[in-house]
């Protein structure tokens, strides 16, 4: 099966307008772009056919470009990253059986996220949509609390069902839980990972509805096949170790820095 990596990237976030080109410094002290950083996780990515950046940003493709991307410039219209895909779709002039978006806020993300998910869905032939989930620890989870108690959106949590079926996927921390966690407690949150793979009639199904309440409320992509009952499969991931943090809010430049530093990205 084909697989195709877009990463989306638009300028005019509403939360940190120009986020694609922030330089985040690595262990060496050295710059990248996050695009540059989401290129590179994305390159790690084994068994994959191409790899895209796709905007609608004259300043996001000309940086691309200039490190060695592929680049799709897409339509204005896109109102999320789903969308960005099948667009980019449409402009290809070959098929793809698997399209993996790579969101490109998530320069931390392991290449064996994306290869999980995508044996996931040759696995799973009734699945045509699947995202992976990381169960979170002590900090990422006091991290997600701390962001909510300052006002701050920061990453998303999910619950599934038994069949590792989403339930619902939200910006506010669920399940809810009065406890606190220690380094040793088994954690019952899970961290939505902004990594979605989907077989290419599920993109152009996603297209031919309208977003609904849940999706509008949230801001979150996902939800739109969850509203027209299109289940989504979570595919548990292992961090084996490794941070992993998503670009939300400047104040996340901090916080990537630090684990990049850690990790000894350069």
């Amino acid at each position: 099966m084909s697989v195709l990596i877009v990463i989306p990237a638009r300028y005019a976030s509403s939360r940190y307008p120009g986020k694609p080109l922030v330089e985040l410094r690595g262990c060496t002290g050295q710059a990248k772009s996050l695009i540059r950083r989401s290129w590179d996780a994305a390159m790690a990515v084994r068994g994959v056919d191409r790899v895209i950046v796709a905007t609608d940003n004259k300043r996001i493709s000309s940086t691309s470009k200039d490190f060695g991307a592929e680049v799709v410039m897409t339509s204005e219209d896109c109102a999320n990253g789903t969308e960005r895909c099948l667009d980019v779709l449409h402009r290809l002039d070959q098929p793809y059986d698997i399209v993996v978006n790579l969101q490109g806020d998530a320069p931390l993300t392991p290449h064996w996220f994306v290869e999980d998910l995508v044996a996931a869905l040759r696995e799973n032939p009734d699945a045509n949509v699947a995202t992976p989930v990381l169960r979170c620890d002590a900090e990422a989870l006091n991290g997600f609390l701390e962001d909510r108690k300052n006002g701050r959106v920061g990453g998303t949590t999910v619950v599934f069902d038994k069949a590792m079926r989403a339930m619902y996927f939200s910006k506010e921390v669920i399940p809810f839980t009065s406890r606190n966690y220690t380094e040793n407690d088994l954690v019952p949150v899970f961290h939505h990972v902004g990594v979605y793979a989907y077989r290419a009639s599920a993109l152009a199904q996603y297209m031919r509805w309208d977003s609904g309440p849940l999706e509008t409320l949230e801001g979150l992509e996902q939800l739109r096949f969850m509203e027209n009952g299109e289940p989504v499969l979570c595919v548990e991931v292992d961090g084996k170790g490794r941070a992993f943090w998503e670009l939300n809010n400047p104040e996340d430049v901090a916080r990537i820095e630090s684990k990049l530093a850690e990790m000894g990205v350069e």
